[in-house]
């Protein structure tokens, strides 16, 4: 029995839907990067004191993360320069660089990323947890990140907080008779970014 010709083009056109929704996939059904741009990305931190709050900043260095949202697997590299470190008060930085951070010896902090919990909206609001490991003045620290995340095409923004018990993970307590401070530090981050396929290895 002959088929009509009409109703052929049809059929080839449906057994070619596969192939061409293959081709059309999102970016984010492949591996994906994504490159922060540190003049888009604030970081703040707080930390209690006697009789008020110390302020400060700390700025990126350059961050590329991958990921592959369908397992979460992820990896890259996350810097931050800590010799930036800032709290607009030049003989508290002094301290804080010479006898806390020691960034003469330690300039960097960095996070790898290892595991990606939750997805990516392709448009909107999402929320991820990022497992990995942060360095910070020699030591290594597992820890997870709840990121907010607002993705427009290929561009995203998130934001995060959490806290680094810095005594805990050996850094010195800079507290004196006069002066007590806290033994944690409040971190807040802000940082934008763009999606791109990650590199084929």
């Amino acid at each position: 029995m002959r088929l009509h010709r009409g109703r052929l083009n049809t059929i080839r056109t449906l057994a070619m839907l596969p192939f061409g929704l293959l081709l059309s996939t999102p970016l984010l059904a492949q591996e994906t990067a994504l490159e922060l741009d540190p003049a888009q990305t604030q970081i703040h931190f707080t930390l209690d004191a006697t009789l008020h709050t110390v302020h400060g900043t700390f700025k990126l260095k350059h961050s590329t993360v991958r990921f592959d949202p369908t397992t979460g697997k992820a990896g890259g590299l996350v810097v931050v320069d800590v010799t930036s470190g800032n709290t607009d008060n030049d003989g508290r930085d002094r301290k804080m660089h010479k006898d806390v951070l020691q960034s003469a010896q330690y300039p960097e902090a960095t996070f790898v990323p290892a595991q990606v919990k939750g997805s990516v909206n392709p448009q909107g609001e999402s929320q991820v947890e990022v497992q990995g490991v942060f360095k910070l003045h020699g030591g290594e620290h597992a820890i997870t990140l709840t990121f907010i995340v607002q993705r427009s095409g290929d561009q995203l923004t998130a934001r995060t907080s959490f806290v680094i018990p810095y005594q805990q993970w050996g850094l010195k307590n800079p507290s004196t008779f006069f002066l007590h401070v806290g033994e944690r530090v409040d971190v807040e981050i802000q940082t934008a970014g763009r999606l791109t396929a990650a590199p084929q290895h």
